[in-house]
């Protein structure tokens, strides 16, 4: 092994010769080696002559041999899991071999695999999405590991160990040894209060083995800035869990300007994996401010034994600045960000509260001593995008006689852009407004809507706070308290308050102050409703917040409506980015709700064939079929509004939309497709139609396609191999029979044989006989025209045709699913199932049928809709409404009279024909089928072989995505390239999209991926 030797030639400290021998002699590794920091233990990088990298730690002379077997049976422990070492065993099997220095002294030897990443310590931080991703991703690892540990167990981890916080009372006499008074006085206190109150209700919570030392020069980073490694198990203790988290925390907050904030990212995602409990969460914050005291207080000890250590002094220096920063946060505050972070309610008395406002607010008395009926508000908007901003034009006072303007609870008054609404997060202010504003003339009499005492007065008209403000204190029948705050009123007008003094409803707080008492805006009552003070003084009390502290602002300041009981919109959806929106979607709308993308997009408008992002990139949407005719196309809009505004119920009352649309709609079908069953989406009218072909033939056995789908209530993913015989799913019914699935790229007929269609028909008869074996016959044959998730594959001639008459001949019906691929989107037809020359017994439409609202149909035949009316009543409430059906009929008229039929069949044809062209250059592309827009793009690594080129598909749809094109895969093997866009696609949107895809295509070759 090659020795490392000093700058001046001269060999390094024996401990390398030791480290080359014993590598060589119990592990049988030649190669260099690096010396490393380390405190205590002498730490090696090595680099073996095959290229494997290790980390050898040579423990201290006198090392205690059950700390080392606790690192040792730890790791081992964790093998399973990345971003940890691995232990490499000596030849003999040994994990902590021994050897003998020359000193004739004893060390324990430690081999690990290498982890590559740079050390948190010495990261450069280009953005604070970057950081708080780094620390969700430092959450999850920490999670992860102690759930790993959690029935981990070693006698050596129960030690009484000096950096364990469960003993930090006992530092109280390091402590004693710090020399600043200040410093020894902040030590001195947390560590009282954790004696006090943090170690008692700790005593019951959960404990484990834990890490507990992810400090900044344990953690490690990959290149793009997540976590990837843990290293360093030294101080591994079994403990409370939760120091795990207030370890990691303390050393994540250090050069952040909001320490709690910089850290919420973090404990969020820890509890998403390991979940922590209600007071765990209550005591972090202790937590975290007790292990910068327990760090002070050993630092004090190591310089009082080393008074010439003066790194001791300088390690310190980012150790006493966070203490005093977080000892200046708000305790009650801090609480609750890492409560909302945890999902918890921020105030734990919010619901409570807000259930006594909704029970109890008939009894309320008005605010204002005026009519507040509907009639006489009106509601203002005092955001960015409302175009007239003039506070001076709004209304004057002979109008605020009459009428009452009124500000949102939760809107964006992004127009407050003084320094008083700045944050510590230099990037964001408090914008997001927490009461409602009620305008009226100054000197109008301002009166408690129920009673309470009088908690706090303001009297300083300050030019951007409350003016003169008045916090009465409330309490529900339980006795939960809750306030209502009145500000920018007149200071003179509150000289009769006093605090503790009892106010009645009804009665007089105070009056409207002037443009000069309240920042030169019109008079008006800010009122606001709060179920927790925060330990806030009157001076101390906001009215508007920061954005992405909502969730725990909405918990304390909650909709003041709730007390004034106005009949108006006075209250704002805040918009959150789309980082938050991802992570709590997966809480309140269910995991197995997917995103499209890696990055996912926050789309907020819609206009045509473009979709528009939260920061207003524009996207060509060639993806999205259920807005069939165009984004928000403005007939349809406008057609759901007047009907909505006039009348909307349900079908057992006669109606002229629901006739004319029924009797519209079979207008488009082939003749004895008559009748019309209104519902709400494919899934129900799939559903629907297998209940009319059971009804109808006294059957139950259905025929299917391999690999389609036909909706998401239970029967229908019965009879959707996509889902019974994919993840998650359990399997093929007994009823249930699957064809072989129509492939002329891949299957065993293809493109050019003569009579594929019948040949792949004849799967359908094979399922029939298996059916008649059973001396049983089919209900029905369900199947699309064109396959959607099977790959966009188009059927062979004939293949329906002869289908339908296998399954005619046994007794069965047939149904088309037309929901993806209906009203005119295969351009030669209004219908798919027209283009293979048939007419189904059954036809169920959805998605385009409403652009987007929720509508579907069923159309079936006068016979099949006679049998169903046996005698039970089939009722869908809100299928065939008014509002739904004139939907319809604008959706109907539109793509006959703006000749969107024609659009799709020359659109689509022009583009099919475009990437065929571009085929003949990238060889990536297998296989380019469809019809008008409904297409399929097949993507292989090799056309012989047809191996699938599902990554680099994945790879184009995400490369196409950021350069404004939105498209989406498909098919068995996830190689196929959806396109299936609104039909009002241009023939500019599809060259535009040729185009990129072409240049785009010489970057992603086969294999690339």
């Amino acid at each position: 092994m090659d020795s490392l030797e000093s700058p001046d030639g001269v060999a390094s400290d024996p401990l390398v010769a030791l480290a080359e021998r014993a590598l060589d002699e119990h592990y049988g590794i030649t190669g260099t080696i690096q010396p490393l920091p380390g405190e205590i233990d002498r730490n090696f990088a090595v680099t073996a002559a095959d290229g494997r990298r290790f980390v050898l730690r040579v423990h201290a002379d006198g090392a205690e041999r059950g700390s080392t077997e606790l690192q040792a049976a730890v790791l081992q422990h964790l093998e399973q899991h990345d971003g940890v070492q691995r232990l490499i065993l000596a030849r003999g099997g040994e994990p902590l071999p021994e050897v003998t220095d020359d000193d004739g002294a004893r060390r324990v030897l430690r081999l690990t695999s290498w982890l590559d990443g740079a050390v948190w310590a010495r990261a450069e931080w280009t953005s604070a999405r970057g950081r708080h991703r780094a620390v969700a991703s430092l959450g999850r690892l920490l999670a992860q590991l102690d759930l790993a540990l959690a029935d981990f167990h070693h006698p050596a981890a129960k030690r009484h160990h000096l950096w364990d916080l469960a003993y930090a009372d006992k530092h109280a006499l390091n402590a004693a040894l710090i020399t600043d008074p200040d410093k020894r006085r902040a030590v001195d206190a947390v560590l009282r209060r954790f004696t006090a109150q943090v170690e008692p209700r700790m005593r019951h919570q959960p404990r484990q083995v834990v890490h507990n030392d992810a400090n900044d020069y344990n953690v490690l980073l990959s290149d793009d800035g997540v976590v990837c490694g843990l290293i360093d198990f030294g101080d591994t203790v079994e403990t409370w869990r939760i120091n795990e988290v207030a370890i990691a925390c303390a050393y994540a907050m250090i050069g952040t300007h909001d320490p709690v904030g910089a850290v919420v990212p973090l404990v969020s995602a820890y509890h998403d994996i390991s979940a922590l409990t209600e007071t765990e969460v209550e005591l972090l914050f202790d937590l975290i401010l007790t292990r910068y005291a327990v760090s002070i207080s050993m630092a004090a000890k190591q310089i009082n034994e080393q008074p010439d250590n003066t790194y001791l002094l300088i390690s310190q220096v980012d150790v006493w600045d966070r203490l005093q920063r977080l000892l200046a946060e708000n305790r009650r505050v801090a609480t609750m960000r890492f409560r909302a972070a945890c999902r918890f309610e921020a105030v734990p008395t919010r619901r409570d509260v807000e259930l006594w406002l909704e029970r109890n607010g008939h009894e309320f008395h008005n605010v204002l001593d005026r009519d507040l009926s509907a009639k006489h508000l009106t509601v203002m908007d005092l955001t960015p995008r409302s175009g007239d901003l003039s506070l001076d034009a709004l209304y004057s006072d002979e109008a605020l006689a009459a009428i009452v303007p009124i500000g949102r609870y939760g809107e964006d008054r992004s127009i407050y852009d003084a320094p008083e609404f700045e944050t510590s997060d230099p990037g964001e202010r408090r914008t997001i407004h927490v009461g409602i504003d009620l305008f009226a003339p100054a000197g109008e009499a301002v009166l408690a809507p129920l009673a309470g005492n009088v908690t706090a007065i303001g009297n300083d008209a300050v030019p951007l706070g409350f003016g003169g403000m008045v916090v009465l204190e409330h309490a529900t029948g339980a006795g939960t308290p809750f306030w209502t705050v009145y500000g920018h009123l007149s200071p003179a007008s509150l000289t009769t308050l006093s605090p503790g003094q009892r106010v009645a409803a009804g009665q007089r707080v105070g009056r409207l102050g002037t443009r000069d008492e309240n920042g030169n805006w019109p008079a008006h009552l800010h009122f606001q409703v709060m179920t927790d003070l925060c330990g806030w003084n009157v001076e101390q009390i906001i009215g508007v917040v920061a954005r992405s502290q909502w969730d725990v602002w909405r918990s304390v300041f909650v909709n003041p409506n709730l007390v004034l009981g106005l009949a108006a919109d006075v209250s704002s959806v805040v918009e959150r980015d789309a980082d938050w929106l991802r992570r709590e979607r997966q809480h309140v709308l269910g995991r197995s709700l997917s995103l499209a993308y890696e990055d996912p997009l926050k789309i907020v408008a819609g206009e045509g064939a473009t979709l528009i992002d939260d920061e207003g990139r524009r996207f060509l949407d060639m993806v999205n079929n259920v807005c069939h005719v165009g984004h928000c196309h403005p007939r349809v809009v406008a057609a759901g509004q007047r009907q909505m505004a006039r009348l909307n119920t349900n079908s057992r009352y006669l109606h002229d939309n629901v006739v004319e649309y029924s009797r519209r709609l079979t207008d488009t079908m082939p003749d004895g497709l008559s009748v019309v069953f209104m519902v709400n989406s494919g899934s129900e009218a799939n559903d629907l139609a297998l209940r009319l072909a059971r009804t109808y033939t006294h059957n139950r056995d259905v025929i299917t396609v391999d690999h389609v789908y036909h909706g998401n209530l239970t029967s229908i993913v019965d009879v959707s191999p996509y889902k019974f015989a994919g993840p998650g799913g359990t399997g093929k019914p007994d009823h249930v029979w699957v064809a072989e699935m129509p492939d002329l790229y891949r299957g065993h007929v293809r493109y050019g044989a003569p009579d594929a269609g019948p040949a792949y028909a004849a799967s359908v008869q094979d399922r029939i006989n298996d059916i008649t074996l059973r001396k049983r016959a089919p209900a029905a044959f369900f199947s699309e025209a064109i396959l959607g998730t099977g790959g966009m594959l188009t059927l062979p001639d004939g293949y329906l045709a002869s289908a339908y008459e296998h399954v005619r001949a046994a007794g069965g019906v047939c149904i088309a699913d037309e929901v993806q691929i209906g009203f005119g989107r295969v351009g030669s037809h209004m219908w798919a199932f027209e283009t293979q020359g048939v007419v189904p017994d059954i036809v169920t439409l959805g998605k385009p049928i409403g652009n987007g609202h929720p509508m579907a149909a069923v159309v079936t035949t006068p016979e099949i809709a006679d049998a169903f009316a046996n005698g039970m009543e089939y009722f869908s409430t809100f299928g065939g409404n008014p509002v739904s059906a004139a939907i319809g009929l604008a959706v109907l008229d539109v793509i006959r009279e703006e000749r969107l039929l024609h659009n799709a069949a020359v659109v689509g044809d022009r583009m099919m024909a475009g990437l065929r062209r571009i085929a003949e250059h990238h060889s990536i592309i297998g296989d380019v089928r469809g019809h008008g827009l409904f297409i399929g793009v097949e993507m292989v690594r090799d056309r012989v072989t047809l191996e699938p080129a599902a990554a680099e598909l994945r790879l184009t749809v995400e490369a196409m995505k950021n350069l404004g094109i939105l498209l989406s895969t498909e098919g068995p093997h996830h190689n196929v390239l959806k396109i299936k866009p609104p039909i009002v696609f241009s023939t500019t949107d599809c060259d535009h999209f040729l185009a990129t895809l072409d240049h785009l295509l010489w970057a992603i070759p086969p294999g690339a991926a």
